[in-house]
């Protein structure tokens, strides 16, 4: 058939895969007018009726709209044009969905009370801006005033989360549970307990320059010993505990006595709170950095053998 051939309704469904009612739609819309009439009054389509309606079917597929349609097929607006704005809008869903997915993941897992569930909606859909001010108001609490002891404001630096524009929905679900967590009043006091106890630290130490934490340097000192089996209790701990406490002891320029052993004690068993470590997981999450290792093991074991020694 040639160019000059014109098709009923029916013989343009039969070509198309469409219904006639669909093509009729079409046509009473203006998308794809017919080309004549037969003498008994039906519509009549030419080839290049074909090729619109398919632009059209495909179109309509990837949810453009009836008048963005006739737009483009009148030629009033380019393809190149409409796809760009129609992928800008659908990242915008796509975003839309991501959060929606993720905050109703996290009620399902958690069985969430409407008042939670409430506010884990808020803090998903919370803007880039309103995110910062709530962690900036989370991190003033925490080092507000210690700011200027040496290292400090890199610890501040390596505990914001930073959401990617299009996140997993994994990622929202760990900010969700992140944010919700740095505005538990408990969690601020324990965070600043161990950030004023570090900065007492560094204020009486002689020591320059950057130091690792304190539960990095006594986890050196006692991995060897939870993978040998060592008990802490036992006298084969005594050397390995008598290590990590002389390290503080000249950290702070002290004597290693059973006071300082006390102390250390109880620095280490605050630096355990599990909170703390459920925060840093999250912000690896959030951040997409790999998984923290878990000092549960060693500040535990240190924590029991300080206790044994401290008491005898």
């Amino acid at each position: 058939m040639d160019g000059d051939t014109l098709y009923s309704i029916g013989e343009l469904a039969r070509r198309t895969g469409l219904t006639v009612k669909t093509i009729r739609f079409y046509s009473d819309r203006g998308i794809v007018a017919p080309t004549d009439r037969s003498p008994a009054g039906y519509r009549l389509y030419n080839i290049d009726a074909v090729a619109r309606l398919d632009l059209v079917r495909t179109l309509r597929e990837l949810g453009l709209d009836l008048p963005t349609i006739r737009k483009v097929v009148d030629r009033e607006l380019s393809l190149p044009e409409v796809a760009a704005a129609h992928a800008e809008a659908l990242a915008v869903q796509i975003g839309v969905l991501r959060l929606r997915r993720a905050v109703l993941t996290a009620v399902a897992e958690r069985g969430s009370t409407p008042e939670e569930t409430e506010l884990m909606h808020r803090l998903a859909q919370l803007s880039e801006d309103e995110r910062r001010r709530l962690i900036g108001d989370f991190l003033d609490a925490v080092f507000g005033g210690l700011g200027d002891a040496p290292g400090f404001m890199g610890v501040m630096r390596s505990m914001t989360p930073e959401l990617p524009d299009n996140p997993e929905a994994e990622q929202v679900q760990a900010w969700v549970e992140l944010a919700e967590l740095s505005l538990t009043p408990e969690f601020r006091a324990a965070v600043r307990r161990m950030a004023e106890d570090q900065a007492a630290e560094q204020a009486q130490s002689d020591m320059k320059g950057p130091r690792r934490d304190i539960a990095v340097a006594v986890r050196d000192h006692v991995a060897p010993a939870l993978t040998a089996g060592i008990d802490p209790a036992s006298p084969q701990a005594d050397p390995i505990v008598s290590a990590f406490t002389a390290h503080y002891a000249h950290l702070l320029g002290r004597p290693d006595n059973v006071e300082l052993r006390r102390r250390l004690s109880a620095r280490l068993e605050n630096v355990n709170d599990p909170r703390r470590a459920r925060y840093l997981q999250l912000l690896a999450v959030v951040n997409g950095w790999p998984a923290p290792e878990s000092l549960a093991p060693v500040l535990d074991w240190s924590v029991q053998a300080l206790r044994v020694r401290t008491q005898r």
